[in-house]
């Protein structure tokens, strides 16, 4: 069945800009030809989150999307969240996916010219047809994306390391890299998490991003969620982190322990998708929505301090923002759930919009704060996480050396 098909008995919400999945990722012959002619071509090594983008082009996760950015579509989705050439003019999108060269690569560079992009290992990923090649001013960038120039930013940081030249074209992607492999359980495509959904017959379905082991207040927000949608789809990042967040792994068997232990089963589906963070904060949660509504989810949950860092945002800033978004731009739908804590009055779990207790009652968790005790030997509340998947991390950092351990600061919301 083609996705085509697939779509017109599906309960899903469609693709965004599209009624069918477009993956740019070749398999079989017309791979091992690309492979073929890949390995003539002069090449471009990528980031890790330039590698990451290419694998979203590759399974369809960033539909419509046919590769990186040119000059117009960077300045217009930077400016003003929207796309301004081709077919995808106008379409809403939030975050800049742009690919960086030197500037001697560039300039050896001509339209409708092929090159190849190569992983740091030196895996060749895909290839890229060149568009036009282009400067751009990053911090200008960073102040619309990220609301600070500050290089302690790691999304910052991930910008102003990038090499001089912006390179624009379509991309046939030939590698999934080690997703499929190393997280053969969890890692999945958008086809792949639409089909799973289609199957259960589900037509609401909430995804819960995250990049941290699930505690108590993570809990809760998939919880509320199974009971205004059909299912919640609890959908990790795969890809690079900042130092002392916790490896994908270690995350994915602590969620996996959480929901077999502490939720209905069929609620939820737990996957994984290969992007690393940006840290963008407001921005990043909208890009978040777009994505998942690839993957076939009707709603997002935001909660506090959604894909932030530091105190560079506000609490809620992320829920705002979806107040700019036009009613026509995004189908996938924010939840928005405000501070939720573990009320000792309560003996429960909470929110501020349930619970009519003094703060003074309330244990607000969050991931840093559950990292920080972690990682520096502290006893954890039993109200933090469920004890089954302390255990999991406990187990996790004691195999690493205490001055190994990289410095976890509370900050921003994660601080309250």
């Amino acid at each position: 069945m083609t996705q085509t098909q697939n779509q017109t008995t599906s309960k899903l919400v469609p693709p965004h800009g599209s009624t069918a999945l477009k993956p740019l990722l070749l398999n079989g012959e017309a791979q091992a030809q690309a492979l073929k002619l890949a390995s003539t071509l002069p090449t471009i090594t990528l980031s890790s989150r330039e590698r990451g983008d290419l694998i979203m082009f590759g399974i369809g996760g960033f539909t419509p999307l046919n590769g990186f950015m040119n000059q117009a579509d960077w300045k217009g989705v930077v400016d003003d969240m929207r796309l301004q050439s081709g077919d995808n003019a106008g379409l809403f999108w939030p975050i800049p996916i742009t690919l960086s060269a030197p500037k001697e690569t560039a300039d050896s560079l001509n339209q409708g010219d092929k090159v190849a992009l190569v992983a740091q290992d030196g895996e060749i990923m895909g290839i890229l047809t060149v568009e036009e090649t282009y400067t751009i001013d990053k911090e200008y960038e960073c102040q619309k994306v990220f609301t600070t120039t500050d290089s302690e930013h790691p999304g910052v940081q991930q910008v102003l390391n990038q090499e001089a030249v912006n390179v624009a074209g379509s991309v046939e992607v030939l590698s999934e890299g080690e997703f499929p492999t190393l997280y053969p359980e969890i890692y999945k495509t958008p086809a792949e998490t639409r089909e799973i959904l289609d199957a259960k017959g589900w037509k609401t379905v909430a995804a819960f991003q995250t990049r941290n082991p699930m505690h108590r207040s993570h809990e809760y927000l998939a919880k509320i969620a199974i009971e205004i949608c059909d299912g919640v789809l609890i959908h990790s990042l795969l890809g690079a982190l900042k130092p002392g967040d916790i490896p994908a792994e270690v995350r994915q068997e602590a969620i996996k322990t959480l929901i077999d232990n502490y939720f209905r089963k069929d609620t939820v589906i737990q996957a994984g998708y290969p992007l690393d963070m940006r840290y963008a904060g407001p921005r990043e949660a909208l890009l978040h929505a777009v994505f998942r509504q690839n993957y076939g989810c009707s709603h997002l949950i935001v909660g506090r301090d959604h894909a932030g860092v530091g105190d560079y945002y506000g609490a809620f800033d992320a829920q705002t923002i979806f107040e700019q978004v036009g009613k026509d731009d995004l189908i996938t739908q924010p939840l928005k759930i405000g501070w939720t804590f573990w009320c000792n009055a309560c003996n429960a779990m909470a929110s501020d919009k349930t619970c009519p207790h003094d703060a003074s009652e309330h244990v607000k968790v969050s991931g840093t704060k559950l990292r920080k005790a972690l990682s520096e030997d502290e006893n954890v509340p039993e109200n933090f996480s469920r004890p089954e998947v302390l255990e999991i991390l406990r187990n996790y950092y004691a195999g690493i050396a205490r001055e190994e351990r990289a410095e976890v600061k509370l900050t921003g919301a994660s601080a309250v």
